[in-house]
């Protein structure tokens, strides 16, 4: 049994692309998959081991169950080294890892929750960030940047950009979106439109991205919003 496409996208997503060992930050990549076409299967620890004779391995588990989300932490190179080595299975036990998973996701889920401002240019401030970062990802792995097109078919330019999808793009759509649900009260009655538009596009960019949806079916991100922000 191999993982699937789903718990990866989960996990990238659900952590951000960054490490979910307590007290690290580390954003993690697809450049780090020692020749891994797609994803960067190396930093997928398995909280209950994948083998019998790796740490915290559980026979009676299934290998579907072995192999699914619920099973998996997003770890940097080092921390996944760590949790696997055979003298800190006692330190490192199930418990902990689903711990400091809960903990991380939380964290990310919540970075932006309840957050009010005074005004809309307070906001826009806010949200110009998560856009930058979303379309510096796109002019450089996305399907018409420079890379993509000198490097046609290429796997790693691919597997760059669904990282960027997954750790990046996802992730930083979800902030936005709540921070618009906390505060959309800032906008005008006008500029509503526009905020549906993106929200919208929002969601079913996420389905997409999990494979709920064809492409065809996901709202194209509205380039008025970009506008509203940006004010160009």
């Amino acid at each position: 049994m191999a993982i699937t496409s789903k718990s990866i996208k989960l996990l990238w997503s659900n952590s951000a692309g960054i490490c979910s060992f307590r007290g690290c930050s580390e954003k993690l990549s697809v450049e780090d998959a020692a020749g891994v076409a797609l994803y960067t299967l190396g930093e997928m620890a398995h909280i209950k081991g994948n083998k019998a004779g790796s740490n915290r391995y559980d026979q009676s588990q299934t290998d579907v169950e072995r192999d699914s989300y619920k099973n998996l932490i997003l770890l940097c190179p080092n921390h996944h080294t760590l949790i696997d080595k055979p003298e800190n299975e006692l330190e490192y036990t199930v418990d902990l890892l689903h711990e400091m998973k809960s903990e991380h996701e939380k964290h990310i889920s919540n970075r932006l929750a309840q957050e009010k401002f005074e005004n809309v240019e307070q906001l826009k401030d806010r949200i110009s960030i998560y856009l930058s970062e979303n379309r510096q990802a796109w002019e450089q792995y996305g399907p018409l940047s420079d890379n993509a097109q000198r490097n046609p078919n290429n796997d790693q330019i691919y597997a760059l950009w669904t990282s960027a999808r997954l750790s990046t793009i996802v992730p930083n759509n979800r902030e936005i979106a709540k921070v618009l649900q906390e505060n959309r009260n800032l906008f005008s009655r006008l500029e509503q439109r526009v905020v549906s538009r993106f929200t919208t596009h929002v969601e079913s960019y996420e389905k997409w991205v999990n494979d709920e949806i064809p492409y065809q079916a996901v709202l194209r991100f509205p380039s008025d919003f970009d506008e509203l922000v940006f004010g160009n």
